[in-house]
């Protein structure tokens, strides 16, 4: 898949370098992912949650941090929309961002 914005999440680990290497990790991951849906995506991460108009919101570190992107399966891209704190999550809504 093809990762849109992966600048947003250079910019969030450099204020939060604790989860700097899960965050090249997932984007690695998804940068080789190719999800046709959403139940290929929880199949190899069960714990995201599938949100509204194809957003899925992944835990990061344990769920300290919060990622939310946006998928056209159909086109194999992924837009970050929002990285944060667990905290700054519960601030916005996942389904709007």
């Amino acid at each position: 898949m093809r990762v849109i914005a992966i600048r947003t999440l250079r910019e969030f680990w450099k204020y939060h370098p604790d989860c700097e290497q899960q965050l090249k990790a997932w984007f690695k991951e998804a940068e080789s992912a190719l999800w046709k849906n959403s139940n290929e995506l929880k199949s190899e991460y069960p714990n995201a949650s599938i949100l509204d108009d194809n957003r899925i919101c992944f835990n990061i570190k344990g769920n300290h941090y919060r990622l939310i992107v946006k998928i056209n399966f159909s086109h194999q891209i992924i837009w970050i929309r929002f990285i944060g704190t667990h905290s700054e999550y519960d601030k916005i809504n996942a389904n709007k961002i």
